[in-house]
């Protein structure tokens, strides 16, 4: 049984200077390679183009559908407004129902909420038209 103790210690290898060294060395080369294609950017750049304007938005770029309304709308009123409207659309109508607790009290009330609702929905279809053919 000692024989055979002996035998497996011979095969085995240590981890700590071998195992390190080793993982040393490749963190070592991963580095310099990092550090070459640095250098190399640094040397002879790569540009796919123009440099990108964020204040100046090509003609042919168009956002998806649901958002052409939206779009469209920033045509017309200034940026931020633009973008503040939207939000605070959203958030009045979650917070709609736990704010309006009132009994109904005129016939013509769902009426007038329907007709509102019916041209809300049109301005944002047209909108989104608009901005589809625009």
């Amino acid at each position: 049984m000692a024989e055979t103790t002996k035998s497996t210690e011979q095969e085995t290898i240590p981890f700590y200077p071998d195992h390190v060294r080793t993982e040393l060395r490749v963190a070592a080369g991963i580095m310099a390679l990092i550090l070459l294609v640095g250098v190399l950017g640094m040397i002879i750049p790569v540009g796919v183009g123009e440099a990108a304007d964020p204040m100046n938005t090509p003609a042919h770029v168009k956002p998806e559908w649901y958002f052409l309304s939206l779009y469209q709308l920033l045509k017309f009123i200034p940026k931020t407004t633009g973008a503040v409207i939207p939000v605070a659309a959203v958030g009045l109508l979650i917070i709609w129902p736990f704010i309006d607790r009132k009994q109904e009290r005129w016939p013509r009330g769902w009426q007038m909420r329907l007709i509102g609702s019916v041209v809300v929905l049109l301005v944002l279809v047209g909108l989104t038209i608009w901005g589809e053919v625009s």
